[in-house]
């Protein structure tokens, strides 16, 4: 496994790196027979720290998790105990989307667009309902089935998840509600 180990402001020792891939290592290798790169960032606000980190699986699953202490080390292990729990959480369903799934997540590329939050600049624009567009990027789009997009929304931890249903090819979403149950938006045959 490849492993990414930085700081944003902090000087990131041998220590602390030898730390991160022998205990992560060893956390994935126990859920995961095929993890293809994890990247584990720390920072500092006030004081605490934070650890980000996020785990590339090789079918195409990411899992992420952020852990913060006034330790780095215990930010760390905040870290990794999420990410256990993640992974343990989902251990039967890992296991079977690997079996049913011999080959990797096909990703599929898509404009992804910020738009501007400011109104007032809105209306200055003539008279025109255009938004006016700060960012321009392009996205990766999985090709999932429902099941999947759910386990990979709630592992990345995001609100939301947009994704080809591999059934049928259409674009489709997934999202947490308020109520804490999950939405899942196909717009396909609602003409």
């Amino acid at each position: 496994m490849r492993y990414t180990i930085s700081g944003k402001h902090i000087d990131v020792g041998d220590a602390l790196s030898t730390h991160v891939k022998t205990e992560l290592g060893a956390t994935i290798e126990k859920y995961s027979q095929r993890p293809t790169d994890a990247a584990v960032t720390f920072s500092k606000d006030a004081h605490q720290f934070m650890c980000d980190s996020v785990v590339h699986l090789s079918t195409g699953l990411n899992v992420a998790a952020r852990g913060t202490d006034t330790d780095i080390y215990a930010a760390f292990e905040a870290c990794r105990e999420k990410m256990d729990k993640q992974l343990r959480r989902y251990k039967r369903r890992l296991k079977d989307h690997h079996k049913e799934r011999p080959e990797p997540v096909v990703f599929g590329e898509a404009g992804s667009y910020v738009l501007a939050a400011d109104e007032d600049a809105w209306e200055s624009q003539d008279d025109s309902l255009q938004p006016i567009i700060i960012a321009e990027m392009q996205s990766r789009v999985p090709t999932l089935s429902v099941g999947d997009a759910v386990m990979q929304m709630e592992l990345s931890g995001t609100p939301l998840l947009v994704f080809r249903n591999e059934k049928h090819g259409g674009v489709n979403v997934v999202h947490r509600r308020d109520d804490g149950n999950v939405g899942w938006i196909d717009p396909r045959g609602n003409g």
